[in-house]
Order: structure tokens, then C-alpha cells, then sequence
């Protein structure tokens, strides 16, 4: 019993409203600083007041200045991931597919900097990398509200007949220490690989460094994913054997290995995968949901 309220209480610290509250006016307020100081960045390298960042595109124009509050934004909606972890496991994987949609969308960002106007549009490689990301971040928005669709339609017509209210509550229990242990290990995981970067990508080649930054953390993040979504569904196996269940939680863990198998490669080739695995997880929602009707 005491293990139980400790883990609760831990929960309420890093997990509960009123803390999620703060945390998104925190990382609000370093957003807008963080954007305000690249900027002076750039229009002190355009002045010639500072010579650092002469092999980088990062810092050439204004626009490339939105790249970095998006990122203390994807921060956020990794917080916001656990979070609703004990919630929903399909609000969890949305929140997923929010996150690679975003870092598509932060990517547009940074390479905006790297387009060459030019009628050889399509025999240009930067261009057409941007050409990519732009239709794949108008798809992924689709597919995400079509996911949602799918999600609160079946909350609203099927009725839960597998699991009886102790065995909910108790599913819920283990998720909250779930997402209680995420906390620490993402800090760790972000510290790490953050350092990592400062001390060994920066001083050797700054263009490069920052080049890769868009997979920074996010890589080894949808590496613990698995590890989580596996734990999933080995739990749920304590609570239902139902055949569409267990389908439904294989798929997404197939879905987030897409997802992460998309940061091994570049190019059109991501940009397949990311699409492949949220059309993956819309499909297997689908089917779960035309399963759950027949049931109810």
C-alpha cells in the first residue's frame, strides 16, 4: 500500500494538471526567448558582427529562427505523450503521429534556408526534399484527423464488455507507473544525447552538427516507445485475450517501429516510412473499430 501511494504520489508531481499547466507556460516562455535570441543570431552574422556560424544556412535567414521554439514545442508534446499515456492508449498514439508530424513540419522550417529559386526545381536535391515534406506534412494532418475521428467515434457507439471497473482501475494504476518512470528517463535520455552533441557534433563541423540535429533525442525516444508499447501489450494481456485488442496494440508497436526506423534514413525514403506507419495505425484502427461493433 505505501509503494502504491508513493508511485501516486510521484504521479501528482510530474504528471497531474495543475503540473502540465505549468510546464506548458514554462516552455512557452523559453520558446519565445529561445526564438528572439536566434534571431538576433542571424541578423548579427548578416552584419558581420559575429563569424561562428559562416559554414551553416541556419543562421542565414529569419525564417530559420521558427525551427528553434518548435523545438521546445516538440518538447512539450513529448510531456504531453506521457501524459496521456494512463488516459488513452489511441490519444498516446496520436500523440505519436502529432510528434513526427511536427518534426516534419519544424524540418520545412530549417530547410526553407537551403531552397534555390529556380525553374530546375525538381533537379535540385534541397528543393525537392522540401517539395517532399510539404506534401508529407499536409498527408500526415489528414491521416490525424481521420485517427481522431476513428478514436472518439468508437468511444462514443461501443460499449467496454471485456474488463469490469477493478480491472480498468488497476490497468490505469499500471500505466500511471509507466508514465511516472517515462519522466526521469527521457530527462536522462534528452541530457545525454543534448551533451553528447554539444561536446562532440559542435567543434568538429557546426554545418553537420546542426544537420543533425532534427533527429536529435527523438531517435532514441521512439526507441523506448517500443519498449513501452511492448510492455502494453504483454499488461493488457492480463486483462482481455479479445482478438481485435491484441491485433490493435501489435499494430501500433509496428507502427512506431516505422516511425523510428524513418530516422536510420533520408529523403523520400522517410518520408515513405512516416507515411507507412501512421497509414498502418489508421488502418489497424479501422478494422479494430468494424471488430468492436460486431462485438457490442
Amino acid at each position: 500500500m505505501k509503494n502504491i501511494l508513493t508511485l501516486e504520489t510521484l504521479y501528482s508531481y510530474l504528471l497531474s494538471e495543475k503540473v502540465k499547466l505549468k510546464i506548458e507556460k514554462t516552455i512557452l516562455g523559453i520558446g519565445m526567448i529561445s526564438f528572439v535570441i536566434h534571431l538576433i543570431l542571424i541578423y548579427l552574422k548578416r552584419y558581420g558582427l559575429i563569424n561562428i556560424f559562416e559554414g551553416s544556412n541556419f543562421f542565414d535567414s529569419p525564417i530559420a529562427a521558427i525551427y528553434t521554439p518548435f523545438s521546445f514545442i516538440l518538447i512539450y508534446e513529448v510531456y504531453l505523450l506521457i501524459f496521456y499515456l494512463p488516459r488513452s492508449i489511441t490519444t498516446y498514439i496520436t500523440k505519436q503521429y502529432e510528434i513526427i508530424t511536427l518534426i516534419v513540419i519544424r524540418r520545412i522550417f530549417k530547410d526553407l534556408s537551403n531552397l534555390e529559386f529556380s525553374s530546375n526545381w525538381f533537379e535540385i536535391k534541397n528543393d525537392m526534399y522540401f517539395t517532399y515534406d510539404i506534401l508529407t506534412a499536409l498527408v500526415l494532418f489528414f491521416m490525424i484527423y481521420l485517427f481522431t475521428y476513428l478514436k472518439e467515434n468508437l468511444e462514443k457507439t461501443s460499449v467496454n464488455t471485456s474488463l469490469n471497473d477493478s480491472d480498468v482501475q488497476q490497468f490505469i494504476k499500471i500505466k500511471k507507473i509507466m508514465a511516472s518512470l517515462l519522466i526521469p528517463i527521457f530527462l536522462f535520455i534528452g541530457i545525454f544525447t543534448f551533451g553528447g552533441w554539444l561536446t562532440t557534433a559542435i567543434p568538429s563541423n557546426i554545418s553537420l552538427a546542426l544537420k543533425d540535429v532534427n533527429n536529435l533525442f527523438f531517435d532514441e525516444f521512439f526507441a523506448v516507445l517500443i519498449i513501452v508499447d511492448v510492455l502494453l501489450l504483454l499488461v493488457s494481456f492480463f486483462y482481455t485475450d479479445l482478438f481485435h485488442k491484441v491485433i490493435r496494440n501489435s499494430g501500433f508497436i509496428i507502427s512506431t517501429i516505422l516511425i523510428r526506423m524513418s530516422f536510420t534514413v533520408d529523403g523520400v525514403l522517410n518520408n515513405i516510412l512516416i507515411l507507412g506507419s501512421v497509414i498502418f495505425g489508421l488502418g489497424i484502427l479501422w478494422i479494430h473499430n468494424k471488430f468492436s461493433r460486431i462485438n457490442v
